[in-house]
């Protein structure tokens, strides 16, 4: 599985419910309604990700320990406009709230998330989870930041118009979130919802809703707050037709170039601790086979893929600080115009966006698109996109074999070129490939394309620290689960027959059986055992490579990077990163894929089509740079 979506088991405890008891809540509200900020802050880092029984939708639950009632668990539902059962999201939140879900435990209460500063529109959601008839607080989210801006409402009078309580909170902030605490202590059994009887609108009905939603903001006195001023300076600028594409140009060298002036760095600083603490654990443990299996296969193996550690989590703080901030909601406008040109629908781009993740969630998130040969051309070329698990490989070689060299004196350089040349190839062969889809076997009408644009904010600390420190977790998990087996497994088969040298051994055997087919491409048997063992999860090659050169007495004594120039000449190492930019390599990809799209007949051809074009691609490229350097 790649190291960006591994997921917890999760064990849950299902119980009846008990009248007047409350011990599991739901967490609902609309998308960009601050939701997943707030049950991060309610949760901290005790919340465990899975998904439900039988669908793709994600499900995070946690203990309310933010709050000290850790003994309570809080579900944090799909994020939804309606309760209409259209979509796999909508489906998902209404077995929940009924307590339908196998494996979820029904829901004693409900925490309903609003967006204050949206609160017209976002209050057509209330009606629907109102007649569930649960007890709920309604929370009117970043309230700080409407109030700021000159909007108001009356809380005392949409409780009474809701029937139920209401509160002013800011999740990012982490204020009101009493209001919370005092709510659950209170029990539901003699609750009375108000003294007088709640009107509804006609349920199903979006017209009713709104309707209905637009009476109670004008009874209550709701005041939209005024955009501010920086807020309409910054969208005509970034969302110009001509500027914006070049800002987001810009903004995205800049990453790159960051990353790698200031990752580098770091990166070569932690290899250095790494090897040393190996030579040091070596020393004691002397020479012979229990040496050479802990450090030689399985220190060197994992550690030549933790080494990425620091540039990984860089670009991943940036990434966190371009999409909290707002800026990535308006970089999908801009990208909507490329979209359409290729037929693709405008919501493709925010599952294309967050697949320079990890592809797997990125799939999942195209259930939103409601054509279905719209969604299934986007879950075709989504792996395109540069995922996470691709850059190990792409900092190894980079850092190997392309020279440190300015372009544009200190501001970019060649390895940051090298880099963000990479990414655009990804793109570019995915927008191709939608073409290619959309103009044959999925062709279908365009749709328009509809997104509600979040409040520019500044991103915080805490935020940015969960999402740093997850995607860390994640990382690390996988070096020491999937990649410690994969490196053991080569350690054992390069040394087995006993005594033999490493091209004889049962791995240089099968090396050097599929050599003729790659060598073409410039690689070695080494290489392909390394492609071979990439197909579990794409990092894995580089501890496998290390691995296999830890093992060879040639390399032994070398780092990756100085054996890796031994074997590889520069049309060789190009033509790797090109072939990683193509190529599946994922298994846990085609699984999602197969279970999204109900066939194995999508996710074949979709293997074998990014197979070949990857060693068409890599053998391209080998050639041209062996005829030009």
């Amino acid at each position: 599985m790649s190291s960006c979506c591994t997921t917890e088991t999760v064990d849950i405890r299902i119980e009846p419910r008990v009248p007047g008891k409350i011990r599991t809540v739901a967490l609902v509200g609309p998308p960009n309604s601050g939701k997943s900020t707030l049950f991060n802050r309610l949760t901290g880092l005790r919340q465990k990700v899975a998904n439900y029984p039988g669908v793709t939708v994600e499900q995070r639950i946690g203990k309310l320990s933010g709050i000290g009632r850790s003994e309570l668990t809080l579900i944090d539902l799909p994020g939804i406009y309606s309760l209409n059962t259209y979509s796999e999201d909508a489906r998902v939140a209404v077995e929940v709230l009924h307590g339908e879900m196998p494996g979820t435990p029904a829901p004693d209460a409900v925490l309903l998330v609003l967006d204050s500063m949206q609160l017209r529109r976002q209050l057509m959601l209330a009606a629907p989870i109102l007649a569930l008839n649960l007890p709920t607080l309604v929370l009117l989210n970043m309230s700080d930041l409407m109030e700021t801006r000159g909007g108001e409402v009356d809380t005392l009078a949409l409780a009474q118009e809701l029937g139920v309580p209401v509160a002013k909170i800011s999740g990012s902030r982490g204020t009101g979130l009493d209001a919370i605490a005092h709510f659950l202590d209170r029990k539901n059994e003699d609750r009375p919802r108000s003294s007088a009887k709640l009107e509804l609108p006609v349920m199903g009905n979006p017209r009713s809703y709104r309707q209905w939603a637009t009476g109670i903001s004008t009874r209550t006195k709701y005041k939209a707050p005024l955009s501010s001023e920086w807020t309409r300076k910054l969208d005509k600028l970034l969302l110009h037709r001509v500027f914006g594409p070049l800002l987001f140009l810009a903004v995205v060298i800049a990453v790159f170039q960051v990353v790698f002036s200031i990752g580098q760095p770091l990166s070569d600083g932690f290899g250095n601790v790494l090897n040393a603490a190996g030579d040091k654990i070596g020393t004691f443990l002397g020479h012979g086979w229990i040496e050479s299996l802990l450090i030689d296969g399985i220190w060197k193996g994992v550690a030549s893929v933790l080494v990425f550690l620091p540039q990984i989590l860089l670009l991943f703080l940036f990434i966190g600080v371009l999409e909290d901030s707002g800026y990535l909601a308006r970089a999908a406008l801009i990208a909507d115009r490329v979209m359409r040109s290729i037929g693709l629908n405008g919501k493709a781009f925010i599952p294309l966006l967050s697949a320079y993740a990890c592809a797997v969630p990125a799939i999942m998130a195209t259930r939103t698109i409601e054509n279905k040969r719209d969604r299934f051309a986007t879950i075709l070329v989504t792996p395109f996109m540069t995922c996470s698990a691709r850059l190990p490989i792409y900092f190894l070689m980079i850092a190997a074999f392309i020279p440190n060299r300015p372009i544009l004196g200190d501001v970019f350089g060649l390895r940051a070129a090298v880099m963000l040349s990479l990414y655009v190839l990804g793109f570019l062969a995915a927008l191709g490939t939608a073409r290619l889809l959309k103009s044959s076997i999925l062709k279908t009408a365009s749709a328009p394309f509809i997104l509600e644009l979040p409040q520019y904010r500044l991103p915080t600390l805490r935020s940015l620290g969960l999402r740093v420190f997850d995607r860390g977790k994640v990382f690390l998990q996988q070096a020491g689960t999937v990649i410690l087996c994969v490196t053991l497994v080569l350690w054992i088969l390069s040394h087995v027959p006993f005594h033999t040298s490493l091209p004889e051994s049962i791995i240089g055997r099968i090396g050097h059986l599929i050599e003729p087919v790659i060598q073409p491409l410039g690689f070695n048997w080494k290489i392909g055992i390394g492609l071979l063992s990439s197909i579990v999860a794409r990092e894995v090659i580089v501890g496998t490579l290390g691995t296999l050169y830890g093992a060879d007495p040639a390399t032994q004594s070398l780092h990756l990077q100085a054996a890796l120039r031994h074997d590889l000449t520069l049309g060789g190492a190009m033509a790797l990163v090109v072939f990683f930019a193509f190529a599946m390599q994922c298994t846990s990809t085609l699984a999602i894929v197969r279970r999204e799209t109900n066939s194995w007949k999508w996710p074949a051809l979709q293997f074998a089509y990014m197979s070949v074009l990857a060693y068409l691609a890599a053998l391209a490229t080998n050639q041209l740079f062996t005829h030009l350097f």
